[in-house]
């Protein structure tokens, strides 16, 4: 049975990445009527505040392409005009949700009411810019014991520029009551609301939560300082350095307490322009991992050669791929002696020896801007800290999204994610002793699982009603599904959830107010 569910497993992995490939593939090759008049861009083009990435007059390679070891991408809208400006938005949403306790098996059908609101703000200086954005709110969950759930979300990125380079402070900040990754949240305008919580900075900082189980608030937060400075007309160099933090109120569905997590990460590149399309770039990485309930911590160091081609308002492809090396510091005691990096030497003390693992990371993204059809494909392969179900997780995302207008008035949009996330270190013998004991033990930490797979799809339509109101409909399908390890000590027992969610709603989004 261990062998058949390992299968399904794969399968299930195989079809996820299969279906995601071939729905950009379908993007890719789809030929856009261009005789159709230029739209409007949508709302949710609008509240992003496009990245800023210095003067008008500065060096023109640079300043289009933004050094590609850097956090900035380049905008697919090159020639808009940069502007000051403020404006708010306000989403009232209902939900039905199949399974909204979000439980291994669970079937219980209930509702969520969602009302939000928004305010972007962007400010230009001579030598300073500033991007804010919040969304922020409360569900109502209409299920016994659970009630009202505060949803907050917010970014912020201050830039000092001077003539070859810039600094960039950027902080993200959500506080959730389940995982923002496929969080089947519906969507906020023509964009997924189930962005909210992603953190625009990807895996390898620690912004990006992978899977939950049962509704626990947490915090996820990632600060990052970054600087680009170009050397000359054709290379540039980028130093990072970044601080996150990712803390649960609460357990999981089973009674075990989600593993709380802090993360140090730094970064620094060569980047070397070798056509007006092409750069290539040289990555070193640093990501530092603690646990400290569990005593546990781990470091990587990551070596990455990037390529990237860009075609000013149209395509941004990156590909990147290299080594990394992680070493594990794990807790040693009496009942753990003789497993990896545990030994009694010849004096009879124990000895915590650490372990070194050897891997590869990688990434890619491909965002492309048809004529009327916009698209982004990602992919990373990085250590993560493990969502609160593992204590670190090799991690292995893909995501997909794309939006179309449909007519004056009705676009489209949809969003598809997949994720493998191995354990990277077990649960050492004294913690697993406490599982499944009585009261008053505890449960052990996290899931004991070798791996899980979290994989969602999802789209809508969104209807213009005038200038400033829009209506929407999104339908989202959701599955996190466990190994059979997961069920080694009780058979048989529920190890996926499957969870799917119809969302309807109102968006209030006027045009932004200029501020001169």
């Amino acid at each position: 049975m261990f062998r058949r569910n390992r299968k399904l497993m794969r399968r299930a992995g195989i079809f996820w990445v299969v279906a995601i490939m071939a729905c950009a593939l379908t993007q890719v090759w789809a030929q856009d009527d261009a005789s159709v008049p230029s739209q409007e861009p949508p709302a949710s083009s609008q509240q992003q505040p496009s990245p800023a990435y210095g003067q008008e007059g500065q060096t023109a390679p640079i300043s289009q392409n933004p050094p590609i070891s850097g956090l900035d991408m380049p905008s697919l809208e090159p020639h808009a005009a940069p502007l000051s400006y403020l404006q708010p938005g306000a989403t009232f949403s209902e939900s039905v949700d199949t399974n909204i306790g979000n439980t291994l098996g669970g079937s219980t059908f209930g509702g969520i009411t969602r009302g939000l609101g928004s305010v972007v703000l962007k400010r230009l200086w001579s030598h300073y810019d500033l991007a804010l954005d919040y969304v922020g709110g409360v569900g109502y969950y209409h299920v016994s014991g659970e009630g009202f759930k505060s949803l907050q979300s917010s970014d912020i990125v201050q830039k000092i520029l001077w003539k070859r380079g810039q600094l960039s402070l950027r902080n993200s900040f959500s506080y959730l009551p389940e995982g923002s990754f496929g969080g089947a949240y519906g969507s906020l305008g023509s964009a997924g609301i189930s962005s909210i919580g992603s953190t625009p900075f990807g895996a390898f900082w620690g912004g990006t939560g992978l899977g939950t189980l049962g509704l626990t608030p947490r915090i996820l937060n990632v600060s990052i300082a970054d600087v680009t400075q170009t050397l000359t007309p054709k290379s540039a160099i980028t130093v990072a350095g970044g601080y996150a933090f990712n803390h649960f109120y609460g357990n999981n569905t089973n009674g075990a307490p989600f593993i709380g997590s802090s993360q140090v990460s730094a970064q620094a590149g060569y980047n070397r322009i070798l056509t007006s399309h092409t750069q290539i770039a040289l990555v070193y990485g640093y990501q530092g991992f603690d646990f400290t309930a569990l005593g546990s911590a781990f470091h990587s160091h990551v070596v990455e050669a990037l390529v990237g081609h860009r075609i000013s308002g149209r395509m941004d492809l990156l590909v990147g791929a290299g080594p990394q090396f992680t070493r594990i510091n794990t807790p040693c005691t009496i009942l753990d002696v003789g497993s990896p990096g545990c030994n009694i030497d010849q004096s009879g003390q124990l000895v915590a020896t650490p372990t070194t693992k050897i891997g590869v990371a990688a990434q890619a993204r491909l965002r492309y801007r048809f004529t009327k059809t916009s698209m982004e494909l990602t992919y990373q392969r990085y250590l993560t800290t493990g969502s609160g179900l593992f204590a670190g997780a090799q991690s292995d995302i893909v995501h997909l999204n794309a939006e179309r207008p449909l007519s004056r008035v009705w676009s489209a949009f949809a969003d598809i994610g997949y994720s493998h996330n191995s354990r990277l270190q077990g649960l050492s013998s004294t913690e697993k002793s406490t599982c499944g004991g009585p009261s008053p033990q505890p449960p052990c930490p996290g899931v004991d699982a070798n791996y899980y797979n979290l994989g969602f799809f999802g789209g809508g339509v969104h209807r213009a009603f005038g200038r400033n109101l829009h209506g929407f409909v999104s339908y989202q399908f959701n599955e996190l599904a466990f190994d059979h390890s997961y069920c080694a000590a009780t058979l048989p027992c529920d190890r996926i959830s499957n969870r799917q969610v119809v969302t309807f709603g109102l968006d209030w989004t006027p045009r932004p107010i200029r501020i001169d």
